[in-house]
């Protein structure tokens, strides 16, 4: 395997399959299947999983919620994606342990780092809830973050899209894909592939990103053991 220890973000919309909004089963159950194949390899992997098929803070905001109490109820449509994929993988066989930076004792624990590390080292899948407890922040942040503190080699991002394109894949049938870009690259191409925040965190920490597709079956273990799956960020 190329990566033994991993971050993957997915987001809210990845759950929702062809459903308009909520939980499509079949979709969680191919996640959880094909993560449940990596973490029985070894793999050490964490997840946070954004809340966008529940509810979006920003959009939230638009339709004239407040901000904060937006926030504050995208962090909590997290927590419902992360219990799904919580019990999902538990039927794999997966032991798990749900943290979660919003504090709500009776179904997660608080999310720390050396709590992190030390249920890695109990041979725990993390799943990492309620962003990163505070507003104004987003769940590509929050991954970003999480990945840092629990020592991950790579941000892995799965996406409906196989990759960073120079223009919209689903605009342009010539858009060109990019196999390895760096940082700098995509600062200057403007391209976008996670937040500001989130991007600016990953770059100065020297943490690398890979988008890929991970609706695909297959692609997420062809990722972890270095098959040319996707696009991969780096210095």
């Amino acid at each position: 395997m190329k990566y033994k220890r991993i971050l993957l973000k997915l987001s809210g919309e990845s759950l929702m399959g062809n459903q308009p909004a909520g939980i499509d089963t079949q979709s969680l159950e191919s996640y959880a299947t094909q993560i449940a194949e990596i973490v029985k390899t070894g793999v050490e992997m964490a997840l946070v999983i954004g809340g966008g098929n529940i509810f979006r803070g920003l959009q939230g905001t638009r339709q004239g919620y407040d901000r904060v109490r937006g926030d504050y109820m995208g962090m909590l449509a997290t927590s419902i994606n992360s219990l799904a994929m919580q019990d999902a993988l538990t039927q794999q066989g997966i032991k798990v342990k749900l943290l979660s930076g919003l504090p709500i004792e009776r179904i997660a624990e608080a999310m720390s780092r050396q709590k992190a590390l030390d249920y890695f080292r109990q041979g725990y899948t993390l799943i990492i809830a309620g962003g990163t407890g505070n507003p104004f922040f987003t769940t590509d942040t929050t991954a970003a973050l999480r990945a840092l503190e629990v020592q991950a080699e790579v941000l892995l991002k799965g996406t409906r899209v196989d990759g960073i394109y120079d223009s919209d894949p689903e605009k342009n049938p010539h858009a060109k894909r990019f196999n390895t870009i760096t940082f700098q690259e995509v600062i200057q191409k403007e391209l976008k592939v996670m937040d500001l925040t989130a991007f600016t965190l990953c770059r100065e920490n020297n943490l690398p990103i890979l988008v890929f597709n991970m609706d695909t079956p297959g692609n997420l273990k062809k990722v972890i053991v270095g098959e040319n799956c996707g696009t991969f960020v780096g210095k």
